[in-house]
């Protein structure tokens, strides 16, 4: 998930970055509102959070300027303005949460999850698919009622392929997904992160593969059906589980 953090207080923006970085959330911060509008038309985020009282342009009208460009992004409110009014104003304007300074971290992540989902269409925590069991809220993955521990990056990659799937997703889609533009390390760690992902779900699946690799494109969800046989078979793919050549964290 990447976020778009428009705040002008450092000390705010360096905590709530701190924040989503522990729930493996990649946030790219800027502190003036004229900065959140042009980016927020650029690129495509999964949420932006907005601080009302910035040192260029009202935060309300920041929103206003989002909305009437047509960017849907999900936006989340965090401000010190506390009264029901100004609450009321900010959801009426085209915000989809309003949460009030000083908050509570673990409320934030609750709140930044729930937005997703709707954005998303799942407005359930859990999804299942074959043997694996992903739980949205505590972004913990279990394989036949056993917990399988996934770095936050591994996680990331297989919820973005359970969300897409029936898609191929390039390691390009991936490396955007996982990484700031500033941050972007060599397309090849995606190879690292799939190849490890793969194994643990294959380990705790009795050897069972759920990534296909679909040659010179990228990387999909094998489909199963009820009787745990593989459903989908595109051309050109591998399914093989093998040994990790690089040795990354993620």
């Amino acid at each position: 998930m990447r976020v778009l953090l428009i705040e002008d207080d450092s000390e705010v923006a360096s905590s709530i970055e701190l924040t989503l970085a522990s729930e493996g959330i990649i946030c790219e911060v800027v502190a003036f509102g004229a900065d959140g509008i042009e980016i927020g038309k650029i690129y495509n985020y999964d949420l932006i959070i907005l601080d009302l009282m910035l040192p260029d342009i009202d935060g309300l009208e920041v929103l206003l300027r989002l909305r009437s460009a047509k960017v849907k992004t999900p936006i989340l409110i965090l401000s010190g303005l506390t009264t029901v009014d100004q609450k009321i104003k900010g959801l009426t304007s085209g915000a989809d949460d309003y949460l009030t300074k000083p908050f509570n971290r673990a409320e934030l992540i609750a709140r930044i999850h729930a937005i997703s989902r709707r954005a998303k269409g799942h407005s359930e925590s859990v999804i299942k698919f074959d043997k694996v069991t992903i739980h949205l809220d505590t972004r913990t993955v279990e394989v036949s009622g056993t917990k399988v521990h996934l770095t936050n990056k591994e996680y990331a990659i297989l919820e973005l392929l359970v969300r897409r799937r029936g898609t191929v997703l390039s390691k390009e889609m991936f490396l955007n997904h996982l990484y700031s533009s500033i941050e972007e390390p060599e397309i090849k760690i995606i190879d690292v992160f799939i190849c490890k992902l793969r194994k643990k779900l294959a380990d705790a699946a009795g050897g069972t593969n759920y990534i296909d690799t679909v040659w010179g494109r990228g990387y999909m969800l094998k489909e199963y059906n009820n009787e745990g046989e593989a459903s989908n078979n595109p051309e050109n793919t591998d399914d093989t589980v093998s040994e990790c050549l690089l040795d990354e964290e993620g």
